[in-house]
């Protein structure tokens, strides 16, 4: 008889939730392994099996769970809700092999959640924050935080379920929604201690009144925006959606070059971008609403760039985007390593930028740079010349539809070098 760790689904009424196939396996069980709290709410029902808990031990289950089908003992991990859905399921599975687990689901929390307050969940997003503490959210962190993916998932969608944990619980969640000016898009409710005597149900409350409240750390979030989120363009704003210091034609990168750099940035929903010389933000800005998952570190120099640029990323409602105000490399040494990087202005360190960018570049990464002049762009190619990485340049010269009268005309854009450079890996070394 070949052995298997059953993991079982269990709610907070105990030994009420469960089914007779789960109830017939915990009451056979000789290894128990769950979290403190419940292991106390089924204390009297495995008081005769050994019992381990996995609260901050989570490392060492698959462990004793090897053990105890070695000893060929009937080993059970109780875990809340649907083990599979954010649950420790797939952790194990894995860890372990499906082949050596038996899963017995429940009725979810989330479920759970919605049923409370009668409202259908088949098209929320559901997320989870029941991890290690994360900390207090502040505007500019990125993926590094642990509200990161939450903060983008809520920024995409009209209706989630949030998992929450004693740390990181649903005031935490309001205090970052205030801090991001989301506060008043959405509605929020809160699902505490669910199926249990002092079960409650915080509703029609303001996100800001509940970033001060108490939770008991049991709690399910509800967030509902108030008006359904309208499709956005993705990509190729006009020039005019941008605001830009003006002193000839606009410290901007035209849509059609910047059409074109951002395609050769070989961008993924998830790719870390840094903008180099923002200017007015256009193309860090484009590259955060096609990196959704990602994030855009910007620098510029000029104190009136930097502030369009910010005001830009603003009125873009951008949470995925984040820029200092120093000169190129300062301040750029704690950001995480890109998947692709462009260079709009140098503030005279060319040299210096492309080396460090192919430096810190991950692998099959690209470094795209726009040139309007002969100096930067022979620069840029002898250093290029000097590195391992493959490049190329593409000269871009379009020209724009001008009335003359009852007419039109051409009117020529300045030309401009799109050049590229992708690290690649030969023979696993990064070059």
């Amino acid at each position: 008889m070949a052995y298997k760790c059953q993991i079982i689904g269990v709610l907070d009424n105990g030994l009420e939730g469960l089914s007779f196939a789960a109830l017939n396996a915990l009451q056979n069980a000789e290894v128990v392994i769950a979290a403190t709290r419940v292991l106390t709410l089924f204390a009297d029902s495995i008081s005769a099996a050994e019992c381990k808990d996995l609260s901050g031990n989570l490392a060492k289950v698959p462990e004793w769970i090897n053990s105890a089908l070695t000893r060929k003992k009937s080993v059970v991990v109780l875990a809340t809700g649907d083990p599979l859905c954010h649950g420790i399921a797939s952790f194990l599975t894995k860890k372990l092999g499906a082949e050596q687990l038996e899963i017995l689901p429940n009725v979810s929390s989330v479920q759970l959640a919605f049923a409370s307050i009668g409202m259908a969940w088949q098209d929320a997003k559901i997320c989870s924050v029941h991890n290690k503490d994360a900390g207090e959210w502040q505007t500019g962190f990125g993926r590094e935080h642990g509200f990161y993916n939450l903060l983008q998932a809520i920024n995409q969608h009209d209706k989630l379920a949030i998992l929450t944990s004693p740390e990181n619980d649903p005031s935490r969640i309001a205090h970052m929604l205030v801090m991001e000016n989301m506060a008043d898009l959405f509605s929020m409710v809160v699902a505490e201690n669910l199926l249990c005597t002092d079960e409650k149900i915080f509703q029609d409350i303001s996100i800001a009144e509940l970033a001060g409240q108490i939770f008991s750390g049991n709690d399910v979030v509800i967030l509902c925006r108030l008006q359904a989120k309208q499709p956005e363009l993705l990509f190729g704003y006009a020039d005019h959606a941008f605001k830009q210091r003006k002193p000839d034609k606009g410290l901007i990168t035209k849509r059609e070059v910047r059409a074109v750099s951002l395609a050769r940035m070989q961008l993924t929903a998830e790719s870390i971008t840094w903008d180099i010389g923002a200017g007015s933000g256009s193309v860090g800005i484009e590259a955060a609403k096609l990196c959704t998952k990602g994030h855009v570190y910007a620098v510029e120099k000029n104190v009136a760039d930097f502030a369009i640029a910010s005001e830009n990323a603003r009125d873009f409602a951008l949470h995925n985007y984040t820029i200092i105000e120093n000169k190129a490399p300062r301040g750029m040494e704690y950001w995480p390593a890109p998947d692709a990087i462009f260079i709009g202005g140098s503030g005279g360190e060319l040299a210096e930028l492309i080396a460090l960018s192919l430096e810190r570049l991950q692998a099959n990464g690209c470094l795209v740079m726009n040139f309007v002049t002969l100096g930067n762009l022979t620069t840029a190619l002898e250093i290029l010349k000097q590195s391992s990485a493959s490049w190329d340049i593409t000269q871009l010269q379009a020209s724009r539809s001008q009335p003359i009268l009852h007419m039109h005309r051409m009117r020529a854009e300045n030309p401009v070098w799109v050049v590229c450079a992708q690290k690649t890996i030969h023979n696993g070394v990064n070059t």
